[in-house]
Parts: structure tokens; sequence; C-alpha cells
């Protein structure tokens, strides 16, 4: 099953391995949660924002909290696609979504709530407005896994990115 992925949507598809597999036999909790922030870290650094260039910014994104929605299993050598976007941006928090397909159909539906914070105090400050225009904000109601189809959403930025 193919499904269209819009712009703005960062794709990173991966071979399940051995290592990732529980006492189960499938992927383990930590294994997804591992899978989602590797994908938020390499779309981040696609549009520009390596761990690196926020070194240099001192300031960039933890996490504030994750939701987690675990639908099938994975198991050792299948293919699975991690699709994440930017669902909105405020001043100093951004919420991003996920869907983990196996062939089209969704595994896991997620979401984290990541702060903007200065490295050197470790609080939450504004998000530098260069690192906001790095990022395209495709809404809240993007679905792409729910229905095995690409749904519209509507840009949810807000807040002051000048200070």
């Amino acid at each position: 099953m193919s499904i269209q992925i819009p712009p703005g949507v960062h794709r990173m598809s991966l071979l399940v391995p051995a290592s990732a597999i529980d006492e189960l036999g499938h992927v383990n909790n930590v294994t997804w949660l591992a899978w989602l922030q590797e994908a938020a870290t390499a779309h981040s650094a696609a549009l520009g924002w390596s761990l690196e260039r926020y070194r240099e910014l001192g300031a960039g994104w933890v996490v504030g909290s994750h939701f987690i929605e675990y639908l099938r299993p994975a198991f050792q050598g299948e293919s699975v696609e991690i699709l994440t976007w930017v669902a909105s941006l405020e001043s100093r928090r951004s919420l991003r979504r996920y869907s983990i397909l196996r062939d089209g159909q969704p595994l896991v539906r997620a979401e984290t709530m990541w702060v903007f914070v200065d490295f050197a105090s470790g609080r939450s400050r504004s998000v530098a407005p260069e690192v906001a225009e790095a990022f395209p904000i495709l809404g809240t109601d993007l679905d792409l896994g729910a229905s095995g189809a690409a749904a519209g959403g509507t840009p949810a930025r807000t807040g002051n990115f000048s200070n």
C-alpha cells in the first residue's frame, strides 16, 4: 500500500534488526521511542539544524513529553517507515507528530512536545527566528497512519519569534 507523503514530512526507512527485539519476539517499546528521536533529529539535520548548529546557537530542543500509541507489533527483518512532521510551533515549544508504517499500515502513532531551551541555563527560551523559519508547519489535523491516506492540515504557528 502506497500513501501520498506531503512536502514537509520527513521519511526514514529501516530494517528491524535483531537487537530491537524483546523477550516477546517483537520490537521493544524503548526501541520505538529511540527511533522517534532518531527520526526527529534526522529531520532537523535535513533542514539545516544539526546538533552542531544548535550548539553554535547555544540553544536547542529537549523533550517535554511523549505520547505513543502502539497499534501493531513489528518483527525482526521487517521494513518499516517512520514519518515525522512538525504539527505546531509556539514561541517556546513545538509539537512533532510521527507515524510508523509497515506496507502503508500504521504500527505506531506518536507525538512529542519539544521545548526550546538555552543550553547554558537549561531554561526554556523563545525559539530563535532562524530555527522557526526552517521548519514547515503542517498542522495538527494531518494524519498519515489512521486511514492510510494523508489528510490536509492547518498550519499552527503562534507566538512571537523575534525575541
